[in-house]
């Protein structure tokens, strides 16, 4: 896949535009001042020195960060980016005392204070997280105690500290819900974990990551899962904050889109070592290093490219009418809640077409999805598969014909057994299907040549995977069906730019070797001007705007829809005009 990336900068990477000095020149003299000194001379926070941490015998290399020296400084963001393997969290870790007892740390110090954090004893490291040390973790959900109100939570925070008495730990986390931008404060504090989006999980989080006031905070992937306009509000919030706060931070991250909008500084690791490092803009529009070079090409355009039209009357699939609604019971006294999670969703797929399908966190992508596959059941409407009505099969008949549309997960770890080997996992549905064992286990083993394993991944396991790897075993589980349609459900959202890179060129390599057809769920819109014929954009359950990539991403017409385009990290500059 050609990302037309010159050797300066990408193109879309639009925050870093500026080829002359103009720009540096402009953020030095806006750079906030602390006792009539710029900031970005003011000495640092926190000093990592030769950071050596030794991985267990047995490992892919003998060190996962070797030799990492890097500044942390008041007002500033440093951006850590690289691979997964890369070392990245392996950093953060070590800065919070958080390191597994499986790794050593072998060599260098991190100097805070006047003191080396690395010589800390548990009582020593208790008593700076959270009061001076804070970090936000890439998955709120886990991260977040499921038994416990989220203002509990907050409170917690003075609680474990010995600060405040229990009347002012719950103003203050009132006043935190606030200040992080959470709706409906009074509501959110005494909600649970689940009660809340993905963005209003990860605004509690932060809440409780900002409570004591930290001198320095540490982002790990805080931005990840998040849809592209959420993703937007949460950069701005941490900006903001960091700013008002004076905070050093360090962001881990593997999106140059998001380091595009947020970095002051970025350190780019690879195989646990410093290849390069410097001003983000610098980075951007100079890179030296090719490793650095290479990542940046991997990040997907936003300029689709050129597509064969298709036979607009060859439909695979046919979608009439669906609707979703999903209620909760609101108990004795209140009313019950109704979600309406499609509203008379109609769209096509045309054979050989791949269809796009975006919008925020809780506009119904998932559900659609889902009730095309029967995973769940519509309320009404009609889901046709060539000239079979899906929605009326039951029982063996539906059976029968489910395997003309299979579906890979967006968590290929999630989604696979992990008690079962490889070879299980690809062949059980064939088998379940009647196919003879054996075949169908030659099958297996045809299935990962084809999406770039060797034969002997059919007798190990999911954990002695990498994410990019797993990924091509759910690819591989899904067409071991020999399906007609393929439902991509987030499949690359969690990856690597370079792996996310791999999977979509084995997507595309698949579809057109198979003759397949793809519905393409995603919140990344880069990942979908690249893969998808055409786009529908969903708001609130219904579909606001569906046209080919190309027609979408240069004259959007509904303000959703341009409002997700603005919001991409990295392109405001070149957001589409109202």
């Amino acid at each position: 896949m050609d990302h037309g990336v010159s050797r300066r900068r990408h193109p879309d990477l639009g925050a870093w535009a500026e080829p002359d000095r103009r720009r540096s020149q402009r953020r030095a003299q806006s750079a906030p001042v602390a006792g009539g000194t710029l900031m970005m001379t003011a000495p640092p926070a926190v000093s990592i020195k030769n950071l050596q941490i030794a991985l267990p015998k047995g490992a892919e290399r003998a060190f996962a960060v070797d030799g990492v020296s890097l500044d942390l400084r008041p007002g500033k963001i440093v951006c850590v980016v690289g691979e997964s393997g890369s070392g990245k969290s392996m950093c953060a870790h070590a800065l919070m005392g958080l390191l597994p007892d499986t790794v050593n740390v072998t060599s260098g110090e991190i100097q805070f204070e006047g003191r080396d954090l690395l010589k800390l004893d548990d009582d020593g490291w208790r008593d700076l997280r959270g009061r001076r040390f804070a970090m936000i973790f890439q998955e709120p959900m886990t991260a977040l105690n499921p038994l416990m109100r989220i203002g509990d939570q907050m409170a917690e925070m003075f609680e474990a500290h010995g600060l405040l008495t229990p009347k002012e730990r719950r103003a203050r986390a009132l006043a935190l819900a606030r200040e992080v931008g959470l709706p409906d404060p009074e509501r959110i504090v005494r909600a649970y974990p689940h009660q809340l989006s993905g963005g209003q999980r990860q605004r509690a989080m932060i809440a409780m990551a900002l409570a004591l006031e930290p001198a320095v905070l540490v982002a790990d992937e805080p931005t990840t899962a998040l849809d592209v306009t959420t993703q937007a509000q949460i950069l701005k919030l941490i900006r903001n904050l960091q700013r008002n706060r004076n905070m050093a931070v360090m962001f881990i991250t593997h999106d140059f889109g998001v380091v595009a909008d947020i970095a002051d500084q970025v350190v780019v690791l690879r195989h646990g070592k410093v290849v390069e490092e410097g001003p983000a803009a610098t980075v951007f529009n100079e890179p030296q290093h090719d490793y650095t070079k290479a990542l940046l090409a991997a990040v997907p355009s936003m300029d689709p490219p050129a597509r064969e039209p298709l036979d607009d009357q060859a439909r695979a699939v046919e979608v009439i009418g669906l609707d979703k609604t999903y209620v909760t019971s609101g108990g004795w006294f209140r009313e019950d809640r109704r979600v309406d999670a499609a509203r008379a969703v109609n769209f096509n797929i045309l054979k050989g077409e791949t269809l796009g399908l975006v919008g925020e966190s809780g506009s119904g992508k998932s559900s659609v999805a889902r009730l095309v596959m029967r995973l769940i059941e519509a309320d009404r409407g009609t889901v046709r598969i060539g000239e079979t009505d899906l929605t009326s099969l039951t029982g063996k008949a539906l059976r029968t014909e489910r395997h003309r549309i299979q579906m890979i997960f967006q968590d290929p770890f999630a989604s696979l057994n992990p008690r079962r080997k490889i070879g299980h996992i690809i062949a059980d549905g064939p088998i379940a299907a009647g196919i003879d064992p054996k075949v169908a286990f030659e099958r297996a083993r045809d299935l990962l040549k084809m999406v770039g394993l060797d034969a002997g991944a059919l007798e190990r396991y999911p954990h002695e995977f990498s994410g990019g790897q797993r990924q091509r075993i759910g690819i591989a589980r899904a067409l071991a069906l020999e399906p007609e349609i393929i439902v991509a459900d987030e499949a690359v959202s969690a990856l690597d730019v370079s792996v996310q890179a791999q999977v979509l060129r084995l997507l595309e390599d698949l579809k057109t070797r198979l003759g397949l057809s793809m519905l393409f769920i995603t919140h990344d819109l880069r990942v979908a001007a690249q893969i998808c014929d055409r786009i529908a954009v969903m708001q609130r359950g219904a579909i606001v705007e569906l046209k080919p990539t190309a027609q979408l991403f240069a004259a959007p017409e509904h303000a959703y829809t341009r409002e997700l385009l603005a919001a991409v990290p990295g392109r405001k500059e070149r957001a589409p005009a109202a």
